[in-house]
This record gives structure tokens, sequence and C-alpha cells, in this order.
């Protein structure tokens, strides 16, 4: 049982891997060089896919470029719809990123996702988009007035989404992640030899992509909330404006 224990906080522990002698000393820890290496491999793979990008008579890898691309801008349109379309890039960056950063464990690195601190990061990115998308379609006197819609008694419930919204985010990224590990902590435990192989396979895998379309799929429906609102009150307006003419004759 002990050793299960070490294996578990073994796991757990994101270790300081160098130490920035400045301020200090700002201590850069394993969750960050595995982004770094993450990001290396998303620019050097998109340098590779997008050389020798031709307008004509394109090649087999292009066209499968093209295609994957046209797939993700459907799909985020679906839930977003053409108001939403300027934060797909976004949403396809961090989907891209968690997945790999879930199945990087495959490769012997620990995952990024391991550490709140990232999961964390991820969802206030996400939550200040969110948000901003908001202002930028309502203006700052419309977003602080939905506050206090549909009733003003709502007020305190819409502020305190402000914090529950990333939170729960975070945790839901962070707590499937810990799961995973405790359950293969346990596999390995229970039969160390073959059993683990698929079991490795399912979380780093199926499990790792799962939970990078759940983030993205959240995160796109409070940004068609945010968006849908502004839509609705402009109907509104646009339906008044339609019938006053009409009254006065």
């Amino acid at each position: 049982m002990d050793e299960l224990v070490e294996s578990l906080m073994e796991e757990l522990n994101c270790n300081v891997v160098f130490t920035i002698p400045i301020f200090g000393g700002i201590d850069v820890y394993e969750s960050v060089v595995v982004t770094w290496i993450i990001m290396g491999i998303i620019m050097v793979a998109t340098l590779l896919l997008v050389h020798g990008l031709k307008v004509r008579h394109i090649n087999n890898k292009q066209a499968a470029l093209e295609s994957a691309i046209s797939f993700l801008y459907r799909f985020f349109e679906d839930m977003l719809g053409k108001e939403g379309m300027r934060y797909i890039p976004y949403l396809i960056t961090v989907v891209v990123y968690i997945g790999i950063a879930n199945m990087i464990g495959l490769l012997g690195f620990k995952s990024p996702t391991k550490d709140l601190n990232v999961t964390a990061s991820l969802a206030v990115m996400s939550i200040v988009l969110v948000e901003a998308a908001g202002i930028q379609k309502k203006g700052v006197k419309g977003w602080l007035k939905s506050f206090a819609e549909p009733v003003p008694v709502v007020l305190p419930i819409n502020v305190l989404e402000l914090v529950i919204r990333p939170l729960s985010l975070a945790l839901r990224l962070f707590g499937n992640v810990l799961g995973a590990i405790v359950v293969m902590a346990l596999v390995k435990f229970v039969a160390p030899l073959i059993v683990p192989l698929p079991f490795s396979f399912y979380f780093d895998i199926f499990d790792g992509v799962i939970q990078a379309y759940v983030f993205v799929f959240l995160t796109s429906l409070y940004i068609k909330e945010a968006i849908e609102f502004n839509q609705k009150r402009r109907l509104k307006s646009w339906e008044l404006s339609q019938l006053l003419p009409q009254s006065r004759h």
C-alpha cells in the first residue's frame, strides 16, 4: 500500500525543473516545460503542414489539411453560429493543446493538465474571452445591466457565475485527469504486467480527447449564450421599431 501511495504522489507532484535567477528566483515547473514542448510540436507541425500550399492542383496532404480545418470550422460554427466565427481559432487552439497535453503521457512526459494551475489558467482565459464577447456585443453598460436580468433579484447569482464557471471548467478537467491517474495506479498495483496497457491507451487517448472536447464545448456554449442574449435583445428592439410606425398610421 505504501508503494501505491508513493506512486500516486510521484504522478501528482509537479517538480521544479530549473529556476530563473531573477526577482529572487522564478521556479519553472514540469508542466510549464512540457507546455513549451507542446507549443514547439504545434509550431513545427504547422510549418510542415502549410509548407508548399497551392491554390490549384493541390496534393493529398493539402486536401487532408483543408478537410480537417473545414470540419473543425463547421463543427464550431454549428455551436456558435455566424456571430461566433471569430472565436473559432481560439477554440481550435485550446482543443489541440488539451488533446496533445492529455496524450503526451504516452511519450513518457507528465501531462500539464495534471497541474491544477494549468487547468485553472485555461479556464480563466476562456471565461475572459466569454465576458469579452459579451462586452463586445452589448457594450460595457449593457454587459453590466445583464447581471440584473431577467429580474434584479438574480444579480448575486449572475455575479457568482463569474467565479463558478471558470472553477467548474478547471476542476472538471483536472478532476478527470486525476481520476485517470488514480485508476491507472490501482490497475498497475493489482495487475502490473499486461492489463495496464489497454487502460493506458483508453485514458491517454480516448478519455484525453473527450476531455478536450468537453472543455471547448462548454466554452462554446458560454460564448453562444453571451452572443444570443444580445441578438434576442436586438430582435425585440427591431420588432418594436417596426410596430411603432404602424401604430402612428
